[in-house]
């Protein structure tokens, strides 16, 4: 892709998901843009086994910009990095077509393993400001992230995540990330689980009255037997 191709996909990116901009201009002065097209670069470089000169101009891009891409990385298009300061994106990540992230963003591994140990983005997925994603393995497309969540498996398509550490809270929603760009509008977990065990709470009141009720009952009413074994006792006397 030439550099004016490429320009121009950005622009269409940036003005679909930041209503923020108000000029095509303005997009010279996004850190997206100045880290994906030193990205870019990099990874033409690495391919070519440049390492030292990758990783140079990759550093050149953390220093004016706060977003780290190690040129391994392998992107798809319309990657659209929201503010960026403190995205980190590893050196085996694979990321598809159209993914957005927010700031504080990390797509990291979970120690020295060797080979591939930092996770794959399907298509249309969409990572909220400060979540972690740790390890080797895949977020299905469509599928968003809730801010600060820590996800640490696999995420099947079409699902919302959310929590420490992350778990689905919905799943098949038909709405595409990069169209939906709202982070705030997700299901909690706590407030789930609270509603769970007031439920519960109110079913086992329910069951400790009746039983209540039933004992009573049986008190003022004693079975036959018990009262014949009364009256026996009571001639005994």
């Amino acid at each position: 892709m030439g550099i004016i191709s490429y320009v121009n996909e950005e622009i269409q990116v940036i003005r679909e998901r930041d209503p923020a901009i108000k000029s095509n201009m303005e997009v010279f002065l996004y850190s997206s843009f100045k880290a994906i097209l030193h990205y870019r670069i990099a990874h033409k470089l690495y391919l070519k086994k440049h390492y030292f000169l990758a990783r140079w101009v990759s550093q050149r891009a953390v220093r004016k910009t706060g977003i780290e891409i190690h040129p391994g990385a392998t992107i798809g298009k319309g990657l659209f990095i929201d503010h960026g300061s403190g995205v980190i994106i590893g050196e085996t990540a694979e990321l598809g077509d159209n993914i957005t992230l927010y700031q504080g963003v990390t797509l990291g591994g979970t120690g020295k393993e060797q080979g591939k140990r930092h996770p794959t983005l399907r298509d249309n997925v969409m990572v909220s400001a400060g979540a972690k994603v740790l390890g080797s393995f895949t977020i299905g497309e469509n599928s968003k992230i809730g801010a600060g969540s820590v996800v640490l498996e696999e995420v099947p398509p079409n699902c919302t995540v959310v929590g420490v550490p992350g778990r689905v809270v919905k799943m098949n929603d038909e709405k595409i990330p990069r169209l939906d760009m709202d982070q705030v509008h997700l299901p909690d977990p706590i407030s789930n689980d609270i509603r769970e065990l007031q439920a519960d709470n109110i079913r086992m009141h329910r069951q400790i009255q009746e039983m209540e009720k039933r004992m009573q009952y049986l008190k003022e009413n004693p079975i036959p037997e018990e009262k014949e074994e009364e009256n026996a006792k009571n001639e005994d006397f």
